[in-house]
């Protein structure tokens, strides 16, 4: 026997509910899958360096053409976008970007000036946290070399200082101004006598750590403000005695009566010579030094800018021996000193003036070489966003022609979703 199901009568105000409930569940369910569907975020990279092309004999080759350049990022070839000559501080667009840039990206149209004007964007750091104060009256000579012989009238122009001589000059074209700063510049290095003396703590001898920072902090925060800068050609002086993490090491660890005993600080002694605590500083202390260095010279990259590196201690030799040192140390630490500031100007295609007094005619190179080059743009087609740093080889396709550029740039850090930002 089968049995029969009763049977229901189904009003019209209950099949309209009916409905209005099931295009409501798909409407939500739809509206699920649309906040669970995945976003792309597409961006463009447009990468801006400058090109110093010359000739065996040392002259600047102005004739070049797009065709005759070629920029590889990462081993890929790149397609130029714009090329600009800038000569004689004019500039020459060879060149124009595309009419129809890539979505997203917006290049405000150049005014007529700034077509002709070819100005530079130079930014001074006196680092008198690293010079001695007896190195006082040659770094004020030498900024005022560097005003009589580099600065130009369409020049913006920013300086500040590391340490007590409280500089902090903001862009200005009046170079007069960077002139009156010169007699608040005092050094305040530590002399190797005074290394001896202080106590040593976990930030290495003396504190050099922590005053290494305080002027890198400096440098950069200058650096950053550079990345704002388009189309110019941007310049870093950078005037100090260069770092060493780790200074005189034997010396420290000496006990006799030159090297460690009556003129250092007896205390240190009582500390454990098997603390791994206490000797970590100086293990690590040349590849922390290469750490604070890099993250420089990647924001200087970043931004475009060239570092150029100036020893005020100029051609150097033997230490006076009222410093307490062996010659053998002194000179080791004048190759790390040196080296560390050839590190920050190689990596940011400019030059270290060391071991040299004439400033003036390195001024003068400097000068010629910043008021020359090729200004290169292209858009980025390295599709891999968690490559921080790409490298840069930028060739030159004729015979006898040496390319002086940066050899790598780095990307800034993504910034955090919307969600993340605001803390949800």
């Amino acid at each position: 026997m089968a049995f029969l199901r009763p049977t229901t009568r189904v009003g019209p105000v209950a099949v309209l509910v009916a409905v209005a409930g099931f295009a409501f569940s798909s409407a939500h369910a739809l509206a699920v899958r649309v906040q669970q569907a995945p976003t792309f975020r597409a961006s463009t990279t447009l990468v801006t360096t400058d090109v110093v092309p010359r000739s065996a004999n040392g002259r600047f080759v102005a004739d070049l053409r797009a065709e005759d350049f070629s920029v590889l990022e990462d081993g890929a070839l790149q397609t130029i976008a714009s090329l600009a000559l800038v000569q004689g501080r004019r500039r020459i667009n060879l060149l124009e970007a595309s009419a129809a840039p890539i979505e997203g990206l917006v290049i405000p149209k150049q005014s007529p000036a700034a077509a002709v004007d070819a100005g530079r964007v130079i930014a001074v750091v006196v680092d008198d946290l690293h010079f001695e104060a007896e190195f006082t009256p040659h770094v004020r000579r030498l900024i005022q070399t560097l005003v009589g012989t580099f600065l130009h009238d369409d020049d913006l122009v920013a300086m500040a200082s590391t340490g007590p001589s409280q500089i902090d000059i903001s862009g200005t074209y009046d170079r007069r101004l960077v002139s009156s700063a010169v007699s608040r510049i005092r050094g305040s290095g530590l002399t190797a006598a005074e290394v001896f003396q202080m106590p040593e703590t976990s930030q290495g001898a003396a504190d050099i750590r922590r005053r290494v920072q305080s002027a890198f902090q400096t440098a950069y925060r200058l650096v950053r403000e550079l990345e704002q800068v388009r189309d110019k050609r941007k310049v870093v002086i950078f005037i100090s005695s260069g770092y060493d993490f780790d200074p005189f090491a034997v010396g420290r660890q000496s006990s006799d009566r030159i090297q460690g005993g009556r003129f250092s600080d007896p205390t240190r002694f009582l500390v454990e010579q098997d603390n791994p605590y206490g000797r970590l500083p100086a293990v690590t202390a040349d590849l922390d030094l290469l750490a604070y260095m890099r993250e420089l010279t990647l924001a200087a990259n970043r931004a475009n800018a060239s570092l150029y590196t100036v020893d005020p201690r100029g051609l150097t030799s033997v230490v006076d021996a009222g410093q307490f040192i062996d010659q053998s140390e002194w000179r080791t630490f004048l190759q790390k000193t040196q080296s560390s500031l050839r590190y920050l100007a190689e990596q940011t295609g400019g030059s270290a003036i060391v071991n040299v007094n004439d400033f003036s005619a390195e001024f003068q190179r400097i000068d010629t070489e910043t008021s020359d080059y090729y200004l290169i743009s292209y858009y980025s087609t390295n599709a891999d966003t968690t490559r921080r740093v790409r490298t840069l080889d930028i060739g030159v396709r004729r015979p006898g022609v040496l390319v002086v550029s940066r050899s790598a740039y780095s990307v800034a850090s993504p910034e955090p979703p919307p969600d993340q930002a605001q803390g949800r």
